[in-house]
């Protein structure tokens, strides 16, 4: 098939374009690099399938495409802060334009959505049933409302014009190809274990997240993808719940690092917990994660250690 994958040079975007050559598609990598990378996708650039082009989602463009997986839009709150007005408009009109790809070429599209879209949950753990906690007006809701507009979008289309949609919710992911500068848990605190420095933890530590390898991801994605007559919304995560305290300490041991743990303000709207049912998921799409933290930490931290030598 003729894939685009918009976002193609992000973290996510990059291991995907990866996978889906391996499966023998032809793939076009669509980002406009405000935080992908060439670096992550240079060793596709020789094989005859890849194509590269720099496009933003939200301007229009034209082409002619078998599937759409759409992953473009800042997903760190560093830079999805950093223009907020934009972040909305990548979420919505991005997924506009897609949309009116995908009608117009008969195209089934992935709305790659997110775990914000239940804000500070209030029901542990999260389902798809339940419709979430976001606060509209805070310093993050340029994100959170954004993705929700976007799924609202991907139903309405479906509906009103029988666009053939797919859409999931990605929980915390981690992997090699993570942004060093995108300020999340996972790239902060191996980056600093690794230099030895404090590692931040921001509150009591007592807040919990569920983190998912990338590549486990990535094949919950494309079987979502082709799964037949279940439009979703479905989560997509590692239910395998770990406070950030005892986080930042297996990162020690993992990396033997010098660090010492120092306590932070917790910042505005920072969910307390976060952690998937993926019931959902195991029955439809008979998916679930199957490489262990430990495991999946070493290959990152092995990742950011070769980029500092």
């Amino acid at each position: 098939m003729r894939i685009l994958v918009t976002g193609g040079a992000g973290f996510i975007g990059s291991h995907l374009c990866e996978r889906l050559l391996c499966l023998g598609h032809d793939v076009i990598c669509l980002d406009n690099f405000f935080t992908g990378s060439k670096d992550n996708i240079i060793h596709l650039m020789d094989n005859h399938r890849f194509e590269l082009v720099r496009h933003d989602i939200v301007e229009p463009i034209l082409l002619e495409v078998d599937r759409i997986y759409n992953l473009a839009c800042p997903a760190s709150p560093v830079h999805y802060q950093y223009n907020p007005v934009k972040t909305v408009k990548t979420s919505v009109m991005g997924t506009i334009n897609m949309l009116g790809m995908a009608k117009r070429v008969k195209a089934r599209i992935l709305q790659a959505s997110t775990s914000e879209v239940y804000g500070d949950p209030q029901v542990h753990p999260q389902t798809e049933d339940y419709w979430g906690n976001v606060n509209p007006i805070g310093i993050r809701s340029c994100y959170d409302e954004g993705k929700r507009v976007a799924e609202t979008l991907m139903m309405d289309y479906h509906r009103q014009n029988g666009v053939d949609i797919r859409i999931i919710r990605i929980f915390n992911t981690y992997g090699p190809r993570m942004a060093e500068n995108d300020g999340r848990v996972v790239s902060n605190f191996i980056l600093q274990a690794l230099r030895d420095q404090d590692i931040t933890v921001y509150g009591n530590g007592s807040q919990t997240r569920s983190f998912c390898y990338v590549d486990d991801l990535v094949e919950g994605m494309i079987r979502m993808m082709e799964c037949e007559d279940f439009t979703g919304p479905v989560n997509l995560g590692n239910p395998v719940e770990n406070t950030i305290l005892e986080f930042a300490e297996k990162i020690i041991t993992i990396t033997q690092s010098e660090s010492k743990i120092v306590f932070k303000p917790l910042p505005q709207d920072d969910p307390k917990q976060r952690q998937p049912n993926i019931s959902l998921a195991t029955e439809k799409l008979r998916w679930e994660p199957v490489i262990d933290l430990e495991t999946g930490l070493k290959k990152t931290a092995d990742y950011f250690a070769a980029k500092m030598i």
